[in-house]
């Protein structure tokens, strides 16, 4: 996006790493966000295996796996429709407020559910909510951000992210273990209520300069947004997103295996998004540095061994290791990412084309675990190895096709 054409929420010049009011807003809300939403990762596979399926006797693997990935489908699939609406009304924070308070009430609900059929439709309605609020949430940070560093500045706001989801396991496991499921739910539920608490106070939101001329037509899917850059940056997210959750239906299997509890396998969620989030910011700052497309082929190619290992673990402290390495890979991939497809992100189209690329994490959250449950049936090793093999293409995906969008060693835009 053009500078010029941002409004006025310039960072203050001895903030290198890319911070200002809106950005570290947005990071304090989502981490309130994420942390809800993420206590549900560990919680999800035990509850299931408690309730009745009403429909085929599917095994409980495959009925977690449904439950986790219906929530990234839903999410991808509303995305773009969301995006649109952002775009069209040229305003963010009531999607992310509406976005936030549906999610909330659906996590609240999850205590009313007694049947498979009733938690598959409760995850649809949280997923919608979620995908209200990404594009709204993206698109507010690239009008906020400079192109120079974009790149700390995606790394605050998703280091915020991580840090929620990187508690989130831990506490909804150790709630699980010493008070229950609805105590997971509810506390779950109180997060997102906090965090759409400080949405409210604390962003503020307007026209965006630039847009009058362009935002006349209410179009879904336009495919002059799907430039290089944008299919590139969502690729890479969904081969990492795909990576990282693929273990997440197994927990029976893991515990078993490891023998480990619910907290031990909620820690191996935990050390992947805390290993990231002590390295985000500066492989943020690394790309405004030396170029997005560097940064994010090293990660992908630092994560592909790590998770092809994870299948082959013996114990819980090989795979808390294997899991840290799969954290750095990630931190090298996330928020070069989307700084990349805000660079090529266009006026009056950013919350549709932001949508494109972050539409990549909420399906490749969706596919890891299905896959999960549909390849561990043939073999436990397959569903990781098939996920390295992904990551694998992705590099070679970006290094062939997709162009770099800052100067090496300056952090200029290139012509």
């Amino acid at each position: 996006m053009d500078p010029e054409q941002r409004p006025p929420h310039r960072h203050h010049p001895g903030f290198d790493i890319g911070a200002n009011r809106t950005v570290f807003a947005l990071a304090m809300a989502r981490l309130g966000d994420a942390l809800g939403n993420s206590m549900l990762f560990v919680v999800i596979p035990l509850y299931v295996a408690s309730l009745p399926a009403p429909w085929l006797p599917f095994p409980d693997a495959l009925q977690a796996g449904i439950l986790i990935s219906i929530y990234g489908l839903i999410t991808t699939a509303v995305q773009p429709l969301a995006g649109a609406w952002v775009d069209w009304s040229d305003r963010r924070k009531p999607f992310i407020l509406g976005g936030l308070l549906l999610a909330g009430a659906a996590i609240a609900s999850f205590v009313f559910a007694r049947q498979f059929g009733e938690l598959l439709f409760l995850r649809v309605f949280q997923g919608i909510g979620l995908a209200l609020t990404i594009p709204a949430g993206m698109a507010l940070l690239a009008a906020n951000t400079e192109k120079s560093t974009r790149g700390g500045s995606m790394g605050i706001y998703t280091t915020a992210r991580l840090i929620g989801f990187g508690l989130g396991p831990l506490v909804g496991g150790a709630l699980h273990d010493t008070l229950g499921f609805n105590a997971v739910f509810y506390t779950a539920a109180g997060f997102i209520a906090i965090a759409t608490l400080l949405v409210q106070l604390w962003i503020k939101d307007g026209p965006s300069r630039g847009t009058t001329e362009v935002r006349r037509t209410f179009r879904v899917f336009d495919r002059t947004l799907l430039s290089p850059g944008i299919l590139g940056a969502a690729l890479a997210v969904f081969a990492m997103a795909s990576a990282f959750s693929v273990m997440t239906p197994l927990e029976q299997e893991f515990n078993e295996r490891l023998e480990q509890g619910a907290f031990a396998f909620g820690a191996a969620f935990s050390v992947l998004i805390l290993t990231r989030l002590l390295l985000q910011v500066p492989f943020g700052r690394l790309s405004d540095r030396f170029g997005r497309k560097t940064v994010i082929i090293s990660g992908l190619m630092i994560m592909a061994p790590a998770t092809a290992l994870i299948g082959e673990v013996q114990t819980t402290t090989q795979l808390l290791g294997l899991r840290a390495i799969q954290g750095i890979g990630s931190a090298g991939i996330a928020a070069p990412a989307f700084a990349l497809a805000a660079d090529v992100s266009t006026d009056g189209n950013t919350g549709r084309q932001m949508a494109l690329a972050t539409m990549g994490f909420g399906l490749g959250i969706a596919t890891g675990p299905m896959l999960a449950g549909v390849l561990a049936i043939i073999s436990f090793r397959l569903p990781f190895l098939v996920a390295a093999a992904l990551l694998l293409g992705a590099a070679w995906t970006l290094y062939r096709y997709v162009p770099e969008t800052l100067e090496s060693g300056t952090g200029d835009r290139l012509p």
